[in-house]
């Protein structure tokens, strides 16, 4: 299990308290430190079963400079969200957990922390 977390952020740390207090084993990534690569950002969407606009924090300064609330949604501008991802790691949805069973959850309740244990 990896989870990828801000440390700045307070559901990061909620979420790995959780993981602690349950006795996960689990590795840590900073993302904005160890930036995920476009394949690493695609195989996550994936495991999540969502698009990259879904997993998007738009009301970034990031996000509003370049106007990601403008771009089209659909398979053709998919890419084009991915890259801007990598590019701009501030702009990924946190925590992200990666569960063992393949799939992975957007961790920003307990109930999402609980159900990414539960895999």
């Amino acid at each position: 299990m990896e989870i990828w977390i801000n440390p700045a952020c307070s559901k990061c740390r909620s979420a790995v308290d959780l993981l602690d207090a349950e006795g996960a084993e689990y590795t840590v990534r900073r993302y904005l430190e160890d930036v995920p690569s476009p394949d690493e950002i695609r195989a996550v969407l994936d495991r999540l079963g969502l698009e990259p606009w879904d997993i998007t924090r738009t009301q970034e300064a990031d996000a509003r400079e370049l106007g990601l609330k403008e771009w089209p949604k659909g398979a053709g501008s998919r890419e084009r969200w991915i890259s801007a991802l990598a590019e701009h790691p501030k702009l990924i949805q946190r925590p992200i957990i990666t569960a063992q069973d393949g799939t992975a959850v957007v961790a920003r309740s307990e109930e999402a922390v609980r159900d990414a244990l539960g895999r």
